[in-house]
């Protein structure tokens, strides 16, 4: 809310943001050319020299020129002088009417302005000293001065321009009469409804212009202002990129191929024949026959029988011998 508050603020009082935004500059048509106009003559004192036309309408008198010197045409009342006369009418209404407006004191000397238009609560401006006009590095700033009635300059006094400003954008829109003192240096286009007079040795780059009276000049300079055409930006050349060769590839060595070695046969390991076992047939072994206890000799009984009875009477001794040992043995015998 505060930076809305100071935006306001610095529109209210009518500054720079207000005033500059997009001014046109006011189109003097054919009236350009002329560095002197005049509406009931122009009368000249001493060698000033005028650097464009001049000329006068309805009143087409024209004196002092020599000494004066004209570098430029002296229309005197002619058609062109007709028609300039027309468009300086269209010019300063158009200068007149321009919005919005900033006040400002009366006194423009030791002040500093930016682009905008300017008036005054007393509808005049002086210049004691010097105004200086800031046009913050735009070289088609625009700056209209608005006076209801008139423009005074005291001796010596200047209009500075800065920051690339030109006096072909400097516009005084006088309801009245202006006066130049001497030796004052001022820049702009005087568009004045009444008379504009020049004091000795006064000089001006832009232009005098008055609707219906007459221009006054006394060893004067005037040289009308011709705007420097803005600069145009050069664009940059389209430098078309060099194209980076695509780098060539480094073939890929082709690997020598490294010779197999025919690998030498190893000449078959001539087998060596198996040995052939001898073998030596185990020596067959007698098999050794366990000798066979002799068995005691058992007294053969003689044969009661016819048929061979040995080998059963042989077991009944044996059993018979036993257990007459058993029965030798047991305790109770021996007792």
């Amino acid at each position: 809310m505060l930076g809305v508050a100071l935006i306001l603020a610095v529109t209210a009082m009518g500054g720079p943001t207000a005033n500059a935004a997009h001014l046109p500059t006011v189109g003097l048509g054919t009236a350009d050319s002329f560095a002197v106009l005049a509406g009931s003559g122009i009368t000249n004192t001493g060698p000033s020299v005028i650097n464009g036309d001049i000329g006068s309408y309805p009143t087409t008198s024209i004196t002092g020129f020599p000494p004066g010197t004209v570098n430029g045409t002296d229309h005197g009342g002619d058609a062109d002088t007709q028609g300039a006369k027309s468009d300086l009418v269209t010019a300063y209404n158009d200068a007149a009417g321009r919005t919005p407006v900033t006040t400002v004191p009366t006194e423009l000397g030791g002040t500093t302005l930016t682009h905008g238009v300017y008036s005054s609560a007393a509808g005049t401006f002086g210049i004691t000293g010097a105004l200086t006009l800031d046009a913050e590095g735009d070289s088609s700033a625009v700056f209209i001065f608005q006076m209801a009635s008139t423009l005074t300059t005291a001796t010596a006094s200047s209009v500075v321009l800065i920051g690339g400003g030109q006096s072909c954008n400097v516009f005084w829109q006088v309801g009245s009469s202006a006066t130049l003192g001497g030796s004052t240096s001022f820049r702009g286009n005087i568009l004045a409804l009444t008379s504009i007079t020049l004091v000795t040795s006064a000089t001006v780059d832009g232009r005098v212009l008055a609707r219906n009276g007459a221009v006054t000049l006394d060893t004067n300079t005037i040289t009308t202002a011709t705007c420097a055409a803005a600069p145009t930006a050069t664009p940059a050349p389209t430098v078309a990129p060099t194209a980076t060769p695509a780098p060539t590839a480094t073939p890929a060595a082709t690997p020598t191929p490294t010779p197999t070695a025919t690998p030498t046969a190893s000449p078959a390991a001539t087998a060596t024949p198996a040995a052939t076992a001898t073998v030596t047939p185990a020596p067959t072994v007698a098999p050794t026959t366990a000798p066979t206890a002799a068995a005691s000799p058992v007294a053969k009984l003689p044969s009661t029988s016819t048929g061979d009875l040995s080998i059963p009477l042989a077991l009944l001794v044996v059993l018979l011998a036993g257990i007459g040992l058993f029965m030798l043995r047991s305790p109770g015998r021996r007792a």
